[in-house]
């Protein structure tokens, strides 16, 4: 008979969560949930708690994403599982390992009224890998071993269980918890060699990296592969960093004339959505490799897609030994394009305008931020900069909403980040729109002695919205905010700190009393609404 564990609902799930590398929760309290605290209590296991449920599932798959491990979250029953769901759905489409325990009214009682009764399988389960009710008290453990290897499997994606009252607070006696088992697919070799062949023999091949080459750990194998095959590499999402700005074979600036000239577009880790046009590259052959059959696209019919485990595809791409044309003219003329879109951001990003340009805080920002700064996206047109003109130096140091385009991940993923990495510069790029999601959580941040920046682009307006209905309409509706309104002071309010810059030449004196504040500071900087990023619609 093997070891067993005995405790009450509270320390099973404790003992299972710690045997699987788990070392943190993120929570905003209620009392389904007790024993989850009580275990956490007695155990020193860290407890980092938000005003609203949303955050605890962001800071949750902040860790999940910089840690490439499952994060906790943990919500009460009721509207502490529903206030929670679109942060799942988020962490759904970006394929983060998040667990999500809830509580739950109890079940000998179901249907009678209990406070906050609701049946939350049948919300979650079109968004989770793995959704059930933990039936008794001595199942729990063997059912967060079930739920994380489904988190873990590719594709990856959030879980969720819950407890019912009597099953979290009752006492039990329960398996030891072992070793998950996490099982590997292998692509198909034909698929392979069909997609190595493609991008060896083309005349202009591109690579795209996204942040499944990240979480999976496959950034040495995509940078090998690069190498080899000499491919030009773009990057979006987590996928930023895998080759450091001074590689070679690394590019940002000159997207639009790879993509629109290739013959052969290699997408790897990342889907065919909306930020890669649906995988129309005009007369370009496509390469869609995945980590799962089911990430391949369907929208339209790739000329190869090996899905199977990223690292084991991408060395046998590397280890090709059939015929290669040249690319190096190719990388050469990209390079020159490169260099030219580096110039005319150089221009931008030190422009002396007023009011000031958006481009022109983030090339204060790179003077400022270091290699290893983790950088957080939050919001539509002014994060939209940041993808123009910051390249991360490293891998894992980038974070944003992803394809669901969810606002308010903001200081979820700041709190998450910090607890990760309590010694790095951590920033989080925030348009006015998206502060008003989660900036109450600045008090959360304060409170738990949880420094970081937060640099907002104040334009007083929804600028994603304004400027297209305008050019659609002739008119806007709903597109306004309030013009200047000092979000420093709420941050200041919350036991923060600030301030607010109207000029640009102040923005680098205020961003480097931002970093040497120790505690959570707001830059507010007035922007010009006039300047919108500028991209075509992308929502159909």
């Amino acid at each position: 008979m093997g070891e067993t564990i005995e405790g009450h609902g509270g320390e099973l799930a404790l003992a299972a969560l710690r045997a699987h590398g788990i070392t943190e929760m993120f929570t905003l309290s209620g009392g389904h949930v007790f024993p989850l605290y009580a275990a956490a209590h007695d155990a020193g296991f860290g407890v980092y708690d938000v005003r609203h449920e949303q955050s605890a599932v962001f800071a949750a798959e902040a860790v999940a994403k910089l840690r490439r491990r499952p994060g906790l979250a943990v919500l009460t029953a009721g509207p502490g599982v529903t206030n929670g769901i679109s942060a799942v759905t988020s962490a759904h489409f970006n394929g983060s390992p998040v667990l999500v325990l809830g509580g739950r009214a109890p079940a000998f009682r179901w249907g009678s009224g209990s406070l906050q009764e609701i049946d939350h399988v049948p919300l979650v389960t079109p968004i989770t890998r793995y959704a059930a009710t933990v039936p008794a008290t001595a199942s729990i453990p063997g059912e967060i071993a079930a739920a994380l290897t489904a988190a873990l499997t590719p594709h990856r994606g959030p879980a969720f269980l819950d407890l019912p009252l009597e099953v979290i607070f009752s006492t039990a006696e329960a398996p030891r918890p072992g070793e998950l088992a996490i099982a590997v697919t292998e692509a198909d070799p034909d698929d392979v060699a069909t997609a190595a062949e493609l991008l060896a023999t083309a005349q202009r091949p591109v690579i795209v990296a996204g942040s499944d080459v990240w979480s999976l750990g496959a950034v040495d194998e995509l940078r090998h592969a690069a190498e080899e095959l000499n491919v030009p590499v773009f990057t979006n999402g987590m996928g930023r960093g895998v080759l450091p700005p001074g590689h070679p074979l690394a590019f940002a600036r000159a997207r639009r004339p790879a993509l629109a000239e290739a013959d052969v577009v290699a997408v790897i880790g990342t889907p065919l959505d909306f930020r890669l046009g649906f995988g129309d590259f005009g007369a370009a052959r496509v390469v869609h490799v995945v980590a799962a059959p089911e990430q391949r696209a369907t929208h339209l019919t790739p000329a190869a897609a090996p899905a199977g485990d990223l690292c084991r595809t991408l060395t046998a791409l590397a280890a090709w030994t059939g015929r290669r044309a040249d690319h190096a003219e190719w990388v050469a003329g990209l390079r020159a394009a490169e260099d030219a879109g580096k110039a005319r951001d150089a221009a931008e990003t030190a422009a002396e305008t007023d009011p000031i340009r958006p481009a022109r805080v983030y090339g204060e920002l790179r003077r400022i931020l270091e290699p290893d700064a983790v950088t957080i996206g939050d919001g539509g047109d002014f994060v939209s900069y940041a993808g123009r003109y910051l390249e991360p130096s490293r891998p894992g140091t980038w974070l944003d909403p992803g394809p669901y385009g969810c606002l308010g991940t903001g200081l979820g993923y700041a709190m998450g980040a910090r607890v990760v990495h309590p010694d790095r510069q951590i920033c989080v790029l925030m348009g006015d729109g998206a502060a008003g999601f989660s900036l109450m959580d600045a008090e959360s941040l304060v409170r738990q002695n949880l420094p970081v920046v937060i640099v907002v682009g104040n334009n007083g307006i929804w600028g994603l919205e304004k400027h297209p209905m305008r050019a659609m309409y002739g008119y806007d509706v709903a597109a306004d905010l309030t013009p200047g309104l000092r979000y420093d002071e709420v941050v200041r309010a919350l036991g923060g700190a600030g301030e607010t810059v109207e000029k640009a030449g102040e923005i680098g004196p205020a961003l480097r009393r931002a970093f040497a504040a120790g505690v959570p500071y707001l830059v507010n900087v007035l922007t010009d609404p006039a300047d919108a990023y500028p991209r075509s619609s992308n929502l159909a």
